[in-house]
């Protein structure tokens, strides 16, 4: 058997974290056992459905590099095939026609609450056969209305759900459309989905797709339900809990491979291997070892895991990364150091790549103005001459590399009998506005010689004006 996953989100919204899990469990399912993975855009829902939903879909699942064997397929580009399908389930007697007016159902609704029962359809059209013509009728599945129906969940364990509990629900509306149990059911049987891999919030939903199905004469595809992902304060993760779209955590500057690190091991491990590689995803992955209890995100262990990738990945990688960041913020990276080398001289000290991204703007471009603390306790009387003999020292230089420069501040310390920071520290507020940098012979180094020597010729007249 070829094994067929799929990831069906509904562009109705962004890519969140919990579909992007899902479109990874899917993905890794499908990786392991050698078969396929599908992208179907669920769009049926035509009045919430956007194009900028869609783009985001596909923006979010290329920055994970979670990429697709077919599709994307659209739902709305195969309504003549839900229109068959509906039809053939009419003629079977599986399906019919419903006339009963929104005043009518609310009524039962209320009734049934009263009664404290379960709301749900009566059936009252089930078995009439008198049109209306009058009236805009739907169309509802016939459910069985004796035995059960038994999910046997890859991850849960045996569902077993009553058919008496579940009413015939509509499968198109009164204006044609199909509902999204109907072309679910369509497009898995027609695409030949082996495995269903998503969220536990469908288990309502499978036992209905299942008799459908069944109706229908196909192959049941395998289910596994993943358990929720949670907030730090125990509710379903939702906007207020920060970033849950996955471009933000690209925007709030963390790799793909962290977040994809992450969000596997929300909800499934391996032994207790926290860092895995994609490649080591694909060799562990299996449902069994999904929990079956649901997960809560962490982000403080999501930006320990985006360290590491940033300490431990290659430079080049992360500065193509870096490079989106710092057009962000007006930054062209040819006017400056490259890269790669900037990487490599501010992760120890960054996180995100968007401090590394602020942490670096001096490189590429003059500052404004001097951090206020940091001027005023380092710029003294003193540090004028400390800067105008670092500056003579600087100017003879001719082969511009750290491990001279960084000779130069250490001379200078000794010959003026001064702590290695009453030299340094002036000269580090002078070329990079603030008191916090890498080592002052890197930052030399990088910042390049022509613009060291202009920043320390400006600090000095800053000096001088202040005295």
């Amino acid at each position: 058997m070829s094994i067929k996953t799929r990831f069906a989100p509904s562009p109705t919204g962004y890519l969140h974290v919990g579909g992007a899990r899902t479109a990874l469990f899917s993905w890794l399912y499908a990786r392991k056992h050698g078969g396929k993975f599908i992208l179907r855009i669920e769009d049926t829902d035509l009045e919430r459905s956007t194009q900028e939903s869609v783009d985001a879909i596909l923006e979010g699942m290329t920055w994970l590099g979670l990429e697709y064997d077919e599709g994307p397929f659209y739902q709305t580009h195969h309504f003549d095939r839900y229109k068959q399908i509906i039809q053939q389930l009419l003629d079977q007697g599986n399906a019919y026609y419903c006339y009963c007016s929104k005043d009518e159902l609310e009524q039962l609704r209320t009734e049934q609450m009263a009664n404290k029962e379960k709301p749900r359809y009566n059936g009252k059209c089930r078995d009439s056969d008198e049109p209306k013509n009058d009236r805009e009728a739907v169309i509802r599945f016939k459910n069985p209305v004796d035995g059960v129906v038994t999910i046997p969940d890859l991850i849960k364990g045996d569902i077993v759900v009553g058919n008496k509990e579940l009413d015939d629900l509509i499968i198109a509306r009164g204006d044609g459309t199909p509902t999204y149990n109907l072309t679910v059911v369509v497009d898995d049987m027609d695409m030949q989905v082996t495995h269903v891999i998503r969220g536990d919030d469908h288990i309502n939903n499978t036992p209905r797709q299942m008799n459908i199905l069944q109706a229908l004469g196909a192959k049941l595809p395998k289910y596994a339900h993943l358990p929720m992902i949670l907030g730090s304060d125990g509710a379903r993760l939702s906007k207020r809990h920060g970033a849950v779209s996955v471009m933000q955590f690209r925007d709030d500057g963390y790799l793909p491979e962290a977040l994809l690190n992450y969000l596997v091991r929300l909800g499934w491990s391996h032994g207790d291997q926290e860092i895995f590689s994609v490649d080591e995803m694909i060799e562990h992955f299996a449902l069994e070892n999904v929990n079956v209890s649901a997960s809560t995100f962490n982000t403080e262990k999501l930006l320990w895991l985006n360290h590491h990738y940033i300490m431990t990945g290659d430079p080049a990688h992360v500065a193509r990364h870096l490079s989106w960041h710092m057009g962000e913020l007006g930054i062209d990276p040819t006017d400056g150091p490259s890269l790669v080398d900037m990487v490599k001289a501010q992760r120890e000290r960054c996180k995100t790549l968007v401090e590394i991204a602020a942490a670096s703007v001096y490189f590429y471009k003059d500052f404004d103005a001097y951090d206020e603390k940091a001027a005023k306790k380092n710029f003294t009387p003193a540090a004028a001459e400390v800067l105008a003999r670092l500056h003579d020292d600087f100017t003879e230089v001719t082969e511009w590399q750290g491990e001279a420069l960084h000779q130069i501040v250490l001379n200078l310390a000794e010959t003026m009998a001064l702590g290695l920071g009453k030299v340094a520290q002036p000269l580090r507020v002078a070329v990079c506005g603030s008191a916090v940098s890498p080592a002052i012979d890197i930052t030399l180094s990088l910042l390049g010689k022509e613009k060291t020597l202009a920043r320390i010729r400006r600090a000095i007249n800053h000096i001088n004006n202040l005295n």
